[in-house]
């Protein structure tokens, strides 16, 4: 089949790699996203410039002009791996059999752009990957194939992402393509009683609140970890919360209640939090011990104020 990749990042350049490497299908194009200045020439463009393939970068679709280019390459499909740049039905819908996208959750489960991150927030045991049939709704439309995968207790946004979905992933898209080619694709059609929709996930929901249940405040610093990044505040400070465990104990939330070698030991209902790194404002990572040293914490200092 002849193929158009749109994409962007490490994830659409592995899986335009993964196509190229198989060299089962062509690939006529390649599209990402505009260049933005001051920041680096995106993954998939660099990849796609050194294989010799012809690389476009609109703004969106709303021209005739731009339409014509895409329909100029007489695609079969348009694999859509990874994509921020709303594209309408005039566009999905040139080449032969449209366009097939990718999503890093169960749809119609975490629809929206913090699909990884979410789940893990609250609390759930289970996540994978859809490649769907996208529409103009937010991830709406049926799906073509879908893969589970388990979250672990103790997963980060990294063990769940980069470790299980990321290369699972793009090796299905040699699926993806397999099933076009041997004709009428399935369809998954979603219940969309069971739909929900989450907002990007920034800075403003990663602040932690050491009032709550220790789990859910475990589940926030590890579904926020790395980005964004769960963060306190000591005596106004700001402080970036990474890598951490959750311990017994008891007493009021919020306090510190132990400063060992292992990290920094924080109060929350119904147990505590081990901080083991932390990111100081305006400077890097380091063992939270460190940290409590250099600020010369003292157990019974509030986190939070």
């Amino acid at each position: 089949m002849r193929l158009i990749v749109m994409g962007q990042q490490a994830f659409g350049k592995d899986v335009l790699a993964k196509l190229l490497e198989t060299g089962t299908d062509e690939v006529v194009a390649v599209y990402c996203e505009p260049d933005k200045d001051g920041k680096p020439v995106d993954p998939i463009k660099e990849f796609a410039l050194e294989k010799g393939l012809p690389v476009h970068q609109p703004a969106n679709f709303d021209d005739q002009e731009a339409l014509d280019l895409l329909a100029s390459f007489n695609a079969d499909l348009m694999v859509m791996a990874f994509v921020n740049v709303f594209v309408p039905e005039a566009a999905r819908d040139t080449p032969t059999h449209g366009s097939i996208c990718f999503h890093p959750s169960l749809l119609p489960l975490h629809r929206g752009p913090s699909a990884v991150n979410w789940p893990i927030i609250m609390g759930s045991t289970k996540s994978g990957y859809s490649w769907f049939y996208p529409s103009d709704g937010l991830d709406e439309g049926d799906s073509l194939l879908q893969w589970e995968c388990e979250i672990g207790p103790n997963d980060t946004v990294i063990d769940l992402y980069f470790k299980k979905i990321y290369p699972h992933a793009v090796d299905s898209v040699l699926t993806v393509c397999d099933l076009y080619r041997d004709g009428n694709p399935p369809r998954i059609v979603p219940d969309e009683s069971e739909a929900t929709y989450e907002r990007r996930c920034n800075k403003n929901h990663a602040r932690i609140e050491w009032h709550r249940p220790v789990n859910q405040v475990y589940n926030l610093i590890r579904g926020t970890n790395p980005a964004p990044g769960a963060w306190t505040t000591l005596d106004g400070a700001e402080l970036g919360v990474f890598d951490c465990v959750p311990v017994p104990g008891d007493g009021i939330s919020g306090r510190v209640r132990e400063i060992t070698d292992e990290g920094v030991s924080v109060q929350c209902v119904g147990g505590r939090i081990l901080i083991k790194r932390v990111r100081p404002a305006g400077e890097g990572k380091v063992a939270a011990s460190e940290w409590a040293a250099s600020v010369g914490l003292e157990p019974g200092a509030t986190l939070g104020k």
